[in-house]
């Protein structure tokens, strides 16, 4: 993952959960399960990125992550119902 990060030139923090211990700490549930806090650390999102899945030929357009960022950076509420990923459940390892 480190020389994946270099080649690609991540220009954001990325976390490697080999232990889980993270995952487990935050209810994981699911890949991809996006979380998102603000400047104090407060939890603001956590759901899905958009519609879009595997198969279901909707584009990807990160709707539900945008809407989050717009909103907190207009200093707006968050929506109250955010729906949840629907991507494959975590194998945990014990």
């Amino acid at each position: 993952m480190v020389e994946f990060q270099v080649d690609k030139k991540f220009d954001f923090p990325y976390l490697y959960d080999e232990s889980q211990a993270i995952a487990k700490a935050y209810d994981a549930a699911c890949t991809p399960d996006f979380y998102f806090f603000d400047d104090k650390l407060d939890l603001i999102y956590r759901g899905q990125m958009d519609d879009s899945r595997p198969g279901n030929s909707k584009e990807i357009t990160g709707e539900d992550l945008i809407i989050a960022f717009e909103n907190l950076l207009a200093g707006e509420p968050q929506e109250e119902i955010q729906r949840p990923s629907m991507g494959c459940n975590i194998k945990w390892k014990n």
